[in-house]
């Protein structure tokens, strides 16, 4: 499947949320490009500011997640990076049924604890219904590096195949992070807006 059969239809997206991750925060990497971008276009953006970002706290996360999202529908699209990604998948797991989401694009994404991250080993404590999750999102997407220093490639792997969602691999984009070089995202906004 190419990328412009793997997009939510442009003419229906209204609002994206994106979820930035551990030790982030919504001015870093290419959120702020993304938020342009989307923007310019005439789409609601909300950059989600998740508390203490360097110590993070799974409810606080999941409730800034929460009361930023509210209840999705087909107009909504998720973009999470990172811890963002289990977070986001949370918060989405833990909506009454029955609800839908556009479309969901996942970047260096995992659920369970990171070899290079033990700190986070108690935030990944619980792991999350992944594929009851996906049953109620329109396009999945998840995007990783084949040199990510935190997420191995088999973590995004697994990500995605839960998911049944579609992967991308971009060479040498490191954990995608603005010191990786990557402070804009052509390929990401091409997935939620398919030319």
């Amino acid at each position: 499947m190419n990328i412009e059969a793997s997009g939510v239809p442009f003419h229906l997206v209204e609002r994206v949320v994106i979820v930035h991750g551990y030790e982030s925060s919504p001015d870093a990497n290419w959120f702020p490009w993304l938020k342009g971008a989307l923007e310019a276009e005439g789409i609601g953006v909300a950059v989600v500011p998740l508390p203490s970002p360097d110590d993070p706290d799974k409810a606080a996360w999941e409730d800034a997640v929460s009361s930023a999202l509210g209840l999705p529908d087909a107009t909504t699209v998720v973009v999470a990076h990172s811890l963002g990604v289990v977070t986001a998948l949370r918060v989405l797991a833990q909506l009454p049924e029955p609800w839908e989401l556009g479309g969901i694009v996942l970047v260096a994404g995992f659920t369970d604890p990171l070899e290079a991250l033990p700190e986070l080993d108690g935030f990944l404590a619980t792991d999350v219904d992944v594929e009851r999750v996906a049953a109620n999102i329109g396009v999945r997407t998840v995007i990783r590096s084949d040199t990510d220093p935190f997420v191995p490639s088999a973590a995004s792997d697994d990500l995605a195949r839960r998911l049944s969602a579609r992967l991308q691999v971009h060479p040498e984009a490191g954990h995608f992070m603005a010191k990786d070089g990557v402070t804009r995202f052509p390929a990401l906004l091409d997935v939620i807006r398919p030319k």
